[in-house]
Parts: C-alpha cells; sequence; structure tokens
C-alpha cells in the first residue's frame, strides 16, 4: 500500500477525499498545515504527494519550491486555477504532474496510480540496467543519477525521462510514446507538461556544461545524442 501526504488546507475537502483514497487502497496522512507537512516530509518517507495550490499562510508553489530542496517525492498538484501560467509554474518548480479543481475522483487515482507504478518500474529497471552517455550515469543498484561524476537530485518524472531518451539515444522517441512512458498518459492537446520537463532536465545537465544531448525534432519528439 503506498503511503501518501495530503497537503490542503481545507480540513472538509481533506477528510472527504483521505477517505475516497483510502477505499481506493491509498494510505493517507492528512496535513492542513503546510509548515507542519513540509517538516514531515523531511523526517518521513511518502511515495506521493498531493499539493493544493491555493493555500493562505503558505501557497503551495512555496511549499514545492522548498521541498525541492530537500526531497525527490513524486508531487501532484491540486489547483483550482486552470491558467496555464500556473501549470506551468509548478511543473518549472520540479511538480511531476497537476490536475484542476473542480477534478474527477477517477481521474485523480489514475494519474496517482500511473505515478506510483512509474516509481515501481524504475526500481526493476535499476536492477537490470545501466547506462553511461555523455559523462550521464544512471546508476544500475538505485535510482541515481550522476552527472560529471556528482549526483544530480532529479525529480522521479525527470529520471523516467532521461531513461527513456538514453535507452533510444540516436532515435527519435515520439511524444506520444514518452507521455506514456514517462507521465502515464496518453498525450493530449495544449498539454505542456512534457515539455516543461525535458526543458527542467536541459536547465540540470546545462548546469554541468552538458549541453545539446536533448534535441527537439519539430513535430516528431525528441531524441537523445547518440555517442559518435
Amino acid at each position: 500500500m503506498y503511503k501518501i501526504l495530503l497537503i490542503d488546507d481545507d480540513a472538509e475537502l481533506t477528510q472527504v477525499l483521505a477517505e475516497y483514497l483510502q477505499q481506493n487502497n491509498f494510505l493517507v496522512e492528512v496535513e492542513n498545515s503546510p509548515v507542519v507537512a513540509i517538516e514531515r516530509l523531511r523526517n518521513e518517507k511518502f511515495d506521493l504527494t498531493l499539493l493544493d495550490v491555493m493555500m493562505p499562510v503558505m501557497d503551495g508553489f512555496e511549499v514545492l519550491k522548498l521541498v525541492r530542496t530537500f526531497s525527490t517525492v513524486p508531487v501532484i498538484m491540486l489547483t483550482a486555477k486552470g491558467e496555464d501560467y500556473d501549470r506551468i509554474l509548478g511543473l518549472e518548480l520540479g511538480a511531476d504532474d497537476y490536475l484542476a479543481k473542480p477534478f474527477n475522483h477517477r481521474e485523480l487515482i489514475a494519474r496517482m496510480k500511473a505515478m506510483t507504478r512509474r516509481v515501481d518500474d524504475l526500481s526493476t529497471f535499476n536492477q537490470i540496467h545501466n547506462l553511461d552517455l555523455h559523462g550521464i550515469r544512471i546508476e544500475e543498484a538505485s535510482q541515481r543519477a550522476m552527472v560529471s561524476e556528482q549526483e544530480v537530485d532529479f525529480t522521479s518524472t525527470e529520471f523516467q525521462l532521461l531513461v527513456v531518451l538514453m535507452k533510444h539515444a540516436g532515435h527519435i522517441v515520439g511524444k506520444d510514446k514518452l507521455s506514456v512512458d514517462v507521465l502515464g498518459r496518453r498525450l493530449s492537446a495544449f498539454d505542456r507538461s512534457l515539455d516543461m520537463h525535458v526543458s527542467n532536465v536541459r536547465k540540470k545537465l546545462n548546469a554541468f556544461d552538458i549541453e545539446g544531448v536533448i534535441k527537439t525534432v519539430r513535430g516528431a519528439g525528441y531524441i537523445f545524442k547518440a555517442e559518435s
């Protein structure tokens, strides 16, 4: 059973949502205080975090920014705002996915199952594979990425994206395939999640002067440069 931390200041809503998630075989812990939630994420292990954006004392973006300084726990943001700006900001700060309120509970369950399944798949992958290209090494024994001999804290989504592209180095990986393999869902119109995750991976690689290894193929997808 996966352990979930639900962070939302709305006590009534979180109680109802937590009961629904528990009926679907998730072990749910609720925190209505974002400050307390941050400390719990610092000191406890959770498989997934559901994070509301609209909170009065500290909004979800501030919480996510702080959490990403010490944890790569998968995060799905729940936002009452559907504007692209809010979605993009969350992804830029390191969210793995987002869902706009009001959302269908079945859709939330599907997103959560896709994300936890992906983490499990990564654990299996790391037991049997090893990748090493352009100074980027995906370690076999654990979900770790080394760039220029330094460990880099990619989120689980960024890590999975890197794995898929590196496994297919030298070949174009279509956006539809990437969306299914990385986000666990079919690519939908106007969804920029995948593009933002690629951008985040590039930024982290650029910090080590590793540039140009992930190319955009307009109208097709992305390609990870094969070593010559």
